[in-house]
């Protein structure tokens, strides 16, 4: 008579999930499986203190290799953590990009700042944003850090679509629908929608403060909802690296040293090379000064991983070490803190190239101009809290048709990035504040 199947609940923190297992051999693989799941929930508190997550991350990403390793194709079971992971970061990209964008534009003010300093400031963090995802596309082409990956067999048949013409580019950003363009997930579209919404908004006086007023609150309530769905990050990025590494093996973890170096080395050169030659050309001023101005926000913005926890002491240093008037840094520093993101820009670029290249997918010079207009452009919304670079990069992979599982091949080493890339941000916020002064007529 055969032996009945056996029917076993196992609980993945907060997941429940019902696997119909049947055999010694493989209830043994599951016993070990959630017991590695279990060690990573009980592994968040050490001697009665709270893990950061930055280490929860690393302990999921260390023992999904593991598990990879030693289950083999085993490890399908809990694949479907992995999935529901990336479709809560899927979830949070429309609203939290669209009322970020809005409060963002709105925060402008009076619009007779415009013709002045609100022009001048947004052109500035555009350009500089652009230039930092050029530089990390040059350097993703020059470094190749996934080349000879080869994760996706399919990768040859792959066919890079054409580049549209600047005309269909420049259509595509103004939608007809733009609710249908939310629901499909046309971010460009949604992007252009916001900023002309949150500028309104200001132009309509007394009756558009409702409308701020609410993006306001939705915005902080999607800050929260993003610290939550963060939090399963560890668990996620366990499902998701370890179903990555029973297909492909260890081999898929040799270019991390590559990307790491390389966005370390883009940071450098856009801050060397950019912010010197900005202060220099426009604040007169030695980037020696400037850079020993900005030393404290740098240091906190790279511990804390966060432009908004860092803003208050940025602004401090603004005005006292950079001279810096109080009219100037309240103006330019939050509007920097919520669209200016060099740094994560620079990253999308080298990432998004990264998984172009492990999974031999050709991005042509169209696509790759189409990474620097959706980064730009996105970048703008990236909410200033720890892991939101993460949550950008899947929109930037889906603006060139790259997989989403790709962003787990970086997942493990995003708060190391995040620590340069939030550093950057926050220099960048802090140089344009100077430039801006400085065209003002102050005297720094």
């Amino acid at each position: 008579m055969a032996k009945e199947r056996e029917i076993e609940y196992a609980v993945f923190g907060n997941y429940g999930l019902l696997f119909h297992k049947g055999g010694m051999r493989r209830r043994h693989y599951f016993s070990i499986i959630v017991f590695s799941i279990h060690f990573l929930k009980e592994a968040v508190v050490v001697s009665g203190k709270k893990v950061p997550l930055i280490w929860q991350i690393g302990i999921g990403f260390v023992l999904g290799i593991a598990a990879g390793i030693l289950f083999g194709d085993k490890v399908k079971y809990v694949e479907p953590i992995g999935q529901i992971f990336l479709a809560l970061l899927k979830m949070l990209i429309v609203p939290l990009v669209f009322s970020s964008l809005v409060v963002g534009a709105a925060s402008i003010g009076d619009p007779r700042d415009l013709g002045r300093i609100g022009i001048k400031t947004i052109v500035l963090y555009l350009v500089t944003t652009a230039v930092a995802i050029v530089i990390g596309l040059v350097l993703g082409n020059v470094i190749q850090p996934g080349v000879g990956l080869a994760l996706s067999q399919e990768a040859s048949a792959f066919k890079a679509p054409e580049a549209p013409n600047v005309m269909k580019v420049i259509l595509g950003l103004f939608p007809s629908n733009p609710i249908k363009a939310a629901a499909d997930g046309v971010m460009l579209q949604i992007i252009v929608f916001a900023l002309f919404l949150g500028i309104s908004a200001v132009l309509a006086g007394e009756k558009g403060k409702p409308v701020i007023s609410f993006f306001d609150s939705l915005a902080e309530a999607m800050y929260k909802l993003t610290g939550i769905v963060m939090k399963t990050a560890p668990y996620g990025v366990f499902a998701l690296i370890a179903v990555t590494v029973s297909k492909y093996g260890l081999s898929v973890l040799a270019p991390f040293a590559k990307v790491i170096g390389a966005v370390y080395l883009g940071c450098a050169i856009h801050a060397l090379l950019v912010y010197s030659g900005l202060i220099m050309t426009f604040a007169k001023k030695s980037p020696l000064w400037f850079f020993k101005g900005v030393r404290e926000p740098a240091l906190t913005a790279f511990v804390t991983r966060s432009s908004s926890a860092t803003l208050p002491i940025t602004m401090r240093t603004a005005q006292e070490n950079l001279g810096v008037s109080e009219k100037v840094s309240s103006f330019v520093l939050p509007l920097g803190a919520t669209i200016n993101m060099d740094g994560t820009a620079l990253y999308q670029g080298i990432c998004a190239l990264f998984v172009a290249q492990a999974y031999g997918l050709p991005l042509t010079m169209g696509a790759q101009m189409n990474i620097v207009l959706t980064a730009t452009l996105a970048s703008i919304g990236t909410a200033g809290v720890p892991g939101a670079g993460l949550i950008m990069l899947t929109l930037v992979l889906t603006a060139v048709g790259l997989p989403l599982e790709g962003a787990a091949l970086v997942a493990g080493i995003d708060a190391v990035l995040d620590m340069a890339r939030t550093c950057i941000n926050v220099v960048g916020d802090s140089c344009v504040t100077a430039v801006v002064a400085s065209t003002e007529g102050e005297k720094l």
